[in-house]
């Protein structure tokens, strides 16, 4: 049977990997790639699978045939990358939201406002390298909007980007989250980025950025405010 043809590895059912995947999959959700999943790590899992991604991370470093023994480079390689994507990188995907103070919007504000640029960084989940670019964010707020303050925007904006992405994904899943808590008369999101996955692989393309947007509301709606909010946008910084 050929490597292609394989059914996938299913963790041993005494691993906490398993014992995560078996609530998720006993409350029939999905646990993609860019999805959050820490409503499903019980207290102390954390920890016990930052291990068990340590002890999994040294095979493949022993399997591209790298000394993690001898060599002191490379000795806690797979400690510290555990480490990082349980908790750097890929925080978003186990850790819960973080706290978002709401304020009622007194002055009854229904003007544009735009938040940005808020710098960005993800890791594609084709090939698990850097995404680095920067996230606008234009809101038209009614009188029943909750407004949050500057920096939220940039913790939550942190939160999904921390995660396996795709750009396109990143920025609809950033639009939901803003509308969820917002609830604005419109909403816009703009991201431009690099993909490592070209600069450092395949094509090898240094120069080469994507820009996209997601329009929601009277973004949608009205074109003259669509052209205001891009006018105002700073691509070129």
């Amino acid at each position: 049977m050929s490597d292609a043809s394989k059914p996938p590895t299913v963790p041993s059912a005494d691993t906490v990997s398993a014992l995560i995947r078996a609530r998720i999959l006993k409350a029939k959700r999905r646990f993609h790639a860019n999805d959050n999943i820490s409503a499903f790590i019980e207290p102390g899992e954390l920890e016990a699978l930052q291990a068990e991604v340590e002890g999994k991370l040294r095979g493949v470093l022993e399997s591209l045939v790298i000394d993690t023994t001898s060599d002191h480079n490379t000795r806690d390689t797979a400690k510290r990358v555990a480490k990082m994507y349980l908790n750097e990188v890929f925080q978003g995907r186990y850790h819960p939201a973080p706290p978002v103070t709401e304020f009622p919007n007194a002055a009854m504000l229904n003007e544009l406002m735009i938040v940005g640029p808020i710098t960005v960084r993800s890791a594609c989940s084709h090939h698990l390298c850097p995404i680095m670019g920067r996230l606008w964010i234009g809101l038209m707020p009614n009188e029943h909007s909750n407004l949050i303050g500057l920096s939220k925007y940039s913790r939550l904006a942190e939160w999904i980007m921390s995660r396996p992405q795709i750009q396109e994904e990143a920025i609809t899943q950033m639009a939901e989250l803003l509308i969820d808590k917002v609830r604005p008369d419109g909403l816009a999101v703009v991201m431009e980025a690099d993909h490592f996955c070209m600069h450092w692989r395949g094509v090898k393309d240094n120069e080469t950025k994507m820009i996209n947007s997601v329009m929601r509301g009277s973004f949608l709606k009205d074109a003259a405010l669509r052209r205001e909010f891009l006018s105002l946008l700073n691509l070129k910084a």
